[in-house]
């Protein structure tokens, strides 16, 4: 699903007009993006939580050219942690086979 096919989905169970529902959900993508940067966690009740997650420093290696080791910097990735009531629900109600 794309953010276009969310946005359609939810103008027509909404009514809202679909330019209204983009701009919303830009704003939230934005919020939560804008909070996370400063280093704060955003929690969603019943979905997740979005938080900055701090990587150390590592040496990583480039098999494609003989094993080469290179330093990878530390640094600062965004993490999410499913909620329990997501968690549950994706284990008990998915309806794709297990790859």
């Amino acid at each position: 699903m794309r953010k276009s096919d969310l946005v359609t989905i939810i103008a027509d169970k909404t009514g809202i007009p679909k330019v209204d529902v983009l701009i919303t959900i830009e704003s939230m993508f934005g919020e939560i993006k804008k909070t996370v940067v400063e280093g704060e966690g955003v929690f969603l009740r019943g979905f997740g939580t979005f938080y900055p997650k701090f990587r150390e420093a590592k040496i990583g290696r480039n098999i494609k050219r003989g094993n080469v080791a290179f330093p990878i910097p530390a640094q600062y990735i965004a993490g999410f942690k499913p909620g329990k009531e997501f968690s549950k629900d994706v284990k008990t109600k998915c309806k794709k086979p297990l790859k």
